[in-house]
């Protein structure tokens, strides 16, 4: 699909993310990008989908998140199920808390982000390529995946969702944890698909597809 000749998908400016990278990996799958910074900005654009991109710490991605009123967009966005991604930080950030520095997260779904216990010959953080499982085999977001996919990672804290079926990848680092959630046209990785070559292509790709089609 030729850039920008896709659906609108806005890309939330936090200050702390991988920008470039995700909105670069977004029109390459064809997507029109609009970078917003504020919820006047996202009413303006009239976006088909929502990416929340993050790294670094979760504690300024929320905090910038709540500068911005951007906070109360996301939970408005992601409960009406209009089809929203969050990655790394983006995913950590709608749960209740983190262990990170005891962050309150934006409260979308119950469950924590804590830190990786491993046994020592794990390295923490947790950094590069890995292989997933799909729990959710019909899932949009899975569609045109190998049956392992590997994704690349960099992270020392991961999601524990209350509700286990809201879970739709796992990962396995010195045993399983959550590796990306979903639920109806709402997607989150704990993975970084612009990082992610012809995989993570796929998923951006296949998350525009899902922002077309009407919920």
């Amino acid at each position: 699909m030729p850039i920008g000749t896709g659906p609108r998908i806005a890309v939330i400016d936090t200050g702390i993310c991988n920008l470039r990278s995700v909105t670069k990996a977004l029109e390459a799958v064809g997507a029109a990008i609009v970078v917003v910074q504020s919820p006047a900005e996202l009413e303006q654009a009239r976006p088909a989908g929502l990416v929340l991109p993050g790294v670094g710490a979760l504690r300024d991605c929320v905090a910038s998140l709540r500068a911005s009123r951007l906070d109360g967009a996301v939970r408005e966005w992601v409960r009406a199920d209009r089809p929203f991604l969050g990655v790394c930080l983006g995913m950590q950030a709608l749960f209740e808390h983190s262990e990170e520095g005891g962050v309150k997260g934006l409260g979308v779904f119950a469950g924590q982000v804590v830190r990786f216990q491993r046994p020592r010959e794990y390295k923490i953080p947790h950094m590069g390529w890995n292989t997933v499982r799909f729990m959710q085999a019909d899932s949009p977001l899975a569609a045109g995946l190998p049956a392992a996919p590997s994704f690349y990672f960099v992270h020392s804290f991961h999601c524990v969702p209350a509700d286990p079926t809201l879970v739709l990848a796992e990962c396995d680092y010195g045993g399983a944890f959550c590796a990306a959630i979903g639920r109806g046209r709402v997607f989150a990785t704990q993975f970084h698909p612009e990082k992610s070559q012809a995989n993570g292509l796929r998923v951006y790709g296949n998350f525009a597809a899902a922002a077309c089609t009407r919920g």
